[in-house]
């Protein structure tokens, strides 16, 4: 327990919300002091025009080998912390309180990454192990799509995200089989500007919104099974924005829609564009995860329960994760992890340490008994 306290508190206190360099280096440096493993460091984000933060790469190890590989898989980033997550130096505020850890990234998800760490160092495993912390998975999984884009793909991964608590009792880790994802989308309706004492001279982009927007409103919701229990998407109208003026007919009227996605479903958006002058783009889309492996599942809920007296069960998880893309890429994907419903991006974000603790154990079994 405190060699995985230190780690973690080590973790989070290096900044890792504008830029990844450092607590990759820090990642890094330690696999190669404390594992024989393989480790690379890829370029990851540094190509990337639409992201300027200097994000360091993507740091992948391996260890093992065999017929199957499995992975332990994290991400390093985080989402820009409260002003009171972030003492004088700049630094991370760490600090311990009640058998947890707080500072920003304790949650989401450095004392995952910390355990994974551990156990791939600890384990004997009967299969090629690999770790492997991303970059940029908080704005879109730069880290993931650039490393399987590279090649990376695993048969089987652990994904360390949340899973405590989601139908367990408090402090128990569940074992997620599925999660949605995010379909972000813009819908612009076109018109006609015309002063609005005379309308009849032009076309009303809002009016034609509007009747996207209804269009949008009776959409049905994407659905699945998973877990024994119905996975529901939704769509929502979040943003709405047009006009130039008071007095003028609109001739732009511009709509973002949120959908969440569920795994071989999808809401039909693409209908908006059977009404006249309405044009629909996908935005960013972040894809759902199920695994249809049911011995891996069956591995890991059992590694999860031997460490914790026979609880933690199969559940589902609301939020998108790396996992979507390893999922859409070919790999069975699981996610398991300490973070609980309400923990992260919080500016009194924090993890128990004694889940930590039955994370590492739960990841160690696995290591040594999946083959």
């Amino acid at each position: 327990m405190d060699e995985l306290t230190a780690l973690t508190r080590d973790l989070v206190s290096i900044p890792s919300h504008d830029g990844e360099a450092a607590v990759g280096d820090f990642i890094e440096d330690w696999l190669r002091e404390h594992t024989a493993a393989a480790v690379t460091r890829d370029d990851a984000g540094e190509h990337d025009e639409t992201d300027s933060a200097p994000r360091g790469g993507n740091v992948i190890a391996r260890n093992g080998s065999g017929g199957r590989s499995l992975a332990l898989v994290g991400h390093h980033d985080v989402v820009p912390p409260d002003e009171s997550q972030v003492d004088a130096g700049g630094d991370y505020v760490v600090y311990q309180e009640d058998g947890r850890l707080y500072g920003r990234g304790s949650a989401d998800m450095k004392g995952a990454v910390a355990a994974a760490m551990l156990a791939f160092r600890d384990a004997d495993p009967d299969c090629e192990l690999v770790f492997a912390s991303f970059v940029g998975e908080e704005v879109g999984g730069v880290g993931a799509r650039y490393a399987i884009d590279q090649g990376f793909a695993p048969d089987h991964a652990l994904v360390a995200e949340g899973s405590t608590g989601y139908d367990s009792p408090e402090g128990i880790v569940d074992v997620a089989l599925a999660h949605k994802g995010r379909r972000g989308s813009t819908v612009t309706a076109r018109g006609a500007a015309a002063h609005a004492s005379e309308p009849h001279l032009g076309e009303n982009a809002i009016y034609r919104g509007c009747e996207a927007v209804e269009r949008i409103k009776n959409l049905d919701w994407p659905t699945t099974e998973a877990a024994g229990e119905t996975l529901e998407g939704s769509v929502v109208v979040t943003e709405i924005d047009g006009g130039s003026a008071w007095n003028v007919v609109p001739e732009t009227c511009e709509i973002t829609v949120d959908e969440r996605t569920v795994p071989g479903e999808r809401a039909a958006l693409e209908s908006v564009e059977e009404l006249d002058g309405v044009e629909w783009s996908v935005v960013q889309d972040l894809p759902p995860m199920r695994c249809d492996d049911d011995d891996f599942a069956a591995a890991v809920l059992a590694a999860v329960q031997d460490v914790q007296s026979g609880q933690g069960q199969h559940v589902t998880k609301p939020h998108a994760t790396d996992a979507g893309w390893l999922a859409q890429a070919g790999t069975e994907c699981i996610v398991c992890g300490p973070s609980e419903p309400g923990e992260a991006h919080t500016r009194d974000e924090s993890v128990s340490l004694a889940v930590l603790e039955t994370c590492y154990e739960a990841y160690l079994g696995l290591s040594e008994s999946w083959s």
